[in-house]
């Protein structure tokens, strides 16, 4: 494990969340019905007019076939953003608690090294918890 996939999994969160948007914007087009209506008469004597109520989709069987299409690809998408984040999530717990916490404030919550030894605590400083990050990572 090295630090790009720690950057991958902040990408890969993002890129769950932006996909299952893009789905539902998916479904909502695809449900989208459009309705009017018409009149007409018999087409016999007595001509009586009559109203008509016409519903249905605003686009055609290729476009369905395209959107079922997208929305496949989006899922497979989806799928290899949460497969990326369950294989850091999985190595994060065989890794020290310290660290865990560490790389949890400074890569996932991107604050800073001061920030980050804050939230640590116990006395440390932004040096000193960069270096030990930068230990840990050298170390894999």
């Amino acid at each position: 494990m090295d630090k790009k996939i720690l950057n991958d999994y902040i990408d890969a969160c993002r890129l769950i969340k932006e996909t299952e948007a893009d789905i539902c914007r998916l479904k909502k087009k695809r449900k989208t019905v459009i309705q009017t209506n018409v009149k007409g008469s018999n087409p016999r004597f007595p001509y009586q007019e009559q109203h008509f109520r016409v519903q249905g989709t605003a686009f055609t069987y290729q476009d369905d076939g395209n959107l079922r299409l997208e929305e496949k690809l989006l899922e497979q998408r989806k799928e290899n953003a949460e497969k990326i984040k369950r294989q850091v999530e999985e190595w994060m717990l065989t890794i020290p608690i310290r660290m865990q916490r560490i790389i949890r404030y400074k890569i996932f919550e991107e604050m800073t090294w001061e920030q980050t030894a804050v939230k640590i605590g116990r006395k440390a400083t932004g040096d000193s918890v960069r270096m030990e990050f930068e230990r840990f990572m050298r170390d894999l």
